[in-house]
């Protein structure tokens, strides 16, 4: 994928070499904080004050709308390179609170698309996965990356963690309602299409 893929909001592979345990990968250090530590016991989780994510919920609208608009456009780059996203969801989302700078890290399950699913299901987060990606045998193409990246929108821009504090505009919330369709046919039919309509209702 990094051979493939290069882009200044996604962090980049520097060096990778096997050893007997297995294949190590070698990033840089990025300053910020992953919005969401999946391995790490949080009291609350991401609905404690101070998490992350909730500080990222509470940020000014154009900041937020920035770094949004940081993942949409890293994700034209990864469907311009002809993969999709596997895997997506807040745990590879680095902030900045300084420099106000998304970052995104661990996008190594990212695959050539479309692909079928030959086993039960992908790897990821329930929140943030497309139906098919729980469907052996389904087809996983640029519409599920679609899906993942309205999921990544409508999260992270509700102020909290159930999905009733929306902080955006009606049209934008249109414009997730299609992304997030339950049929992939009926999704925008690439990123392009999702951010030109997104930047629209913007």
């Amino acid at each position: 994928m990094h051979q493939a893929i290069t882009h200044s909001t996604i962090v980049p592979l520097l060096h990778s070499f096997s050893t007997q345990d297995g294949l190590v990968l070698v990033y840089p250090w990025v300053p910020g904080q992953v919005l969401y530590h999946p391995t790490v016991s949080h009291h609350e989780g991401r609905a404690a004050p101070d998490s992350p994510m909730a500080c990222f919920r509470r940020l000014p609208l154009p900041l937020i709308h920035a770094a949004l608009g940081a993942i949409l456009d890293a994700h034209l780059t990864v469907e311009q390179a002809g993969f999709v996203a596997v895997d997506l969801y807040d745990g590879c989302m680095l902030y900045d609170f300084e420099d106000h700078r998304m970052m995104l890290c661990d996008l190594d399950e990212y695959r050539p698309g479309p692909f079928t699913l030959e086993t039960d299901r992908l790897p990821g987060s329930r929140r943030y996965m497309a139906p098919e990606e729980f469907v052996r045998g389904s087809v996983i193409d640029i519409r599920t990356t679609v899906f993942n990246l309205g999921r990544a929108l409508r999260l992270l821009l509700d102020a909290g963690d159930v999905e009733d504090q929306w902080r955006g505009t009606p049209h934008q919330l249109s414009v997730i309602r299609r992304a997030t369709a339950a049929d992939p046919p009926a999704r925008f039919p690439s990123v392009r299409a999702l951010a030109d309509a997104w930047h629209g209702a913007a």
